[in-house]
This record gives C-alpha cells, sequence and structure tokens, in this order.
C-alpha cells in the first residue's frame, strides 16, 4: 500500500468573500488591492470623459469607483494613519477630474459636491450596522450580540451597548469595540426608529455640523470619551 504525504499549505493571507485577510489582520494587502483597482477605474473615467460636469461625475464616481474602496469596510476598516490617507487620495484624485474645481483645495471641492469624505462615510456605516443589530434587522440567530445598559439614566439612548476593556491595542480595532463610544452618545431620536433610512436622515441631520464630513484629518466631537479613530491618529 503506497501511503501519500500532503503538506498543509500555511498561507500568510486568504480571500474570504472579497475580503483579504493577513496573518497579522491588518488588512494591508487589501487596502492596497482595492486602492490600485479605484485608480484603475478612474484611469478608465479620464480616458473617456474630457469634460465632466459635477451631476456626471457624482453619477460615475459613486456607481464605479467608491464600492470598491466600501465593500466590507466594517470588516477591514483602516485605523493606521497611512492606511487612512492613501484611501483617502483616491476621492482627492477623483474630484480633480473636474476641471473647473481643480484649483480649490480638497475640502472646498468635497462641499461644492456635498460629497462627504470616505472616513465620514465609514464611521456613518459603522452606525448603520449597529443600527441593523440592535433594531434585529439582521437575523438575530447570526449577528453580533451586544450587552446592553439596561436602565441606564446617563445621556445616550435606550439602546447603549456595554464598553469593555481590552488588553491588546488591536482588539480596539474590531468593529464591536470601535463602535461603542460613538453609538452610546447618539440620543434616541436618532437611534429610535422603525426604518433603516430614516436613521440614516436623523444621523446626517444629527452630524451635519461636523468637520469630519468635509475634513478627513477631523474627528467626531461630543462623544464623551474619545474614540478609537481619536486615539489612533494622536
Amino acid at each position: 500500500m503506497i501511503i501519500k504525504k500532503y503538506i498543509l499549505d500555511n498561507p500568510d493571507s486568504i480571500n474570504d468573500l472579497g475580503v483579504i485577510f493577513d496573518s497579522k489582520l491588518s488588512f494591508t494587502d487589501h487596502i492596497s488591492q482595492k486602492i490600485n483597482k479605484a485608480y484603475s477605474i478612474l484611469g478608465i473615467i479620464k480616458r473617456n470623459f474630457i469634460y465632466m460636469d459635477d451631476t456626471s461625475f457624482i453619477l460615475l464616481y459613486k456607481s464605479m469607483v467608491r464600492p470598491h474602496l466600501e465593500y466590507a469596510n466594517s470588516v477591514w476598516c483602516p485605523y493606521k494613519i497611512g492606511d487612512i490617507k492613501e484611501i483617502e487620495k483616491v476621492q482627492k484624485r477623483a474630484t480633480k477630474l473636474i476641471i473647473n474645481l481643480k484649483n480649490m483645495s480638497y475640502t472646498d471641492r468635497l462641499k461644492h459636491l456635498k460629497l462627504p469624505t470616505l472616513k465620514y462615510r465609514r464611521l456613518r456605516g459603522d452606525m448603520i450596522e449597529v443600527f441593523k443589530i440592535t433594531h434585529d434587522i439582521y437575523d438575530s440567530d447570526v449577528s453580533l450580540k451586544f450587552p446592553y445598559h439596561h436602565g441606564s439614566i446617563t445621556r445616550g439612548n435606550k439602546y447603549k451597548v456595554i464598553n469593555h476593556r481590552f488588553h491588546y491595542d488591536l482588539r480596539k480595532h474590531y468593529f464591536s469595540a470601535r463602535i461603542v463610544n460613538i453609538w452610546n452618545s447618539l440620543p434616541n431620536h436618532v437611534v429610535d426608529v422603525t426604518t433603516v433610512n430614516l436613521f440614516k436622515a436623523r444621523l446626517d441631520r444629527f452630524w451635519v455640523n461636523q468637520d469630519v464630513v468635509y475634513d478627513f484629518t477631523a474627528d467626531l466631537t461630543g462623544i464623551g470619551d474619545r474614540s478609537v479613530y481619536e486615539i489612533c491618529e494622536k
């Protein structure tokens, strides 16, 4: 009888549902791949559309470029300053495709186009995911389970999540850890609604004056304890 020996591979990274997980959970390879893909599509747009107005740019950018930078970003959300800048640089370069806006600052271009920073979009996306979990929009048998503050009389909302201390910095960047302070800072009139669209509308109105909407170097303010994003960027 011949016995065959098989050597199991020990890869440094794996691709699962379109997200590249590396052994250190830094998601560096995934971020790099998505940035390169976004630049490639920007090149196609630039070669085929020489003169674009605001409307045509927004349509092309939102449908062809931005989805690559946001797919499953609740899983791989960047926390290193370098990664945050590199991702934002894609949108910064994209907005220069509108010739009339080329000489404006990045922040002014975003305000003109009413286009928020990608950093703000990630913060907003995290809150939308928490809303879906806390309001049982996802299947409760497979979604995350959050421990809640019951009977809390402090400011915030009735869906407040209990925060935990962690021994390792890496754990602080996980979705279930980084969302706690931000979610708990939202008032009841924002989170206590029945539909996702209504939550989005109220969240955008509540955060309308936050600098991070159009300035990716800024952080959310008024969230009590400092957020993970702020801690990481100091």
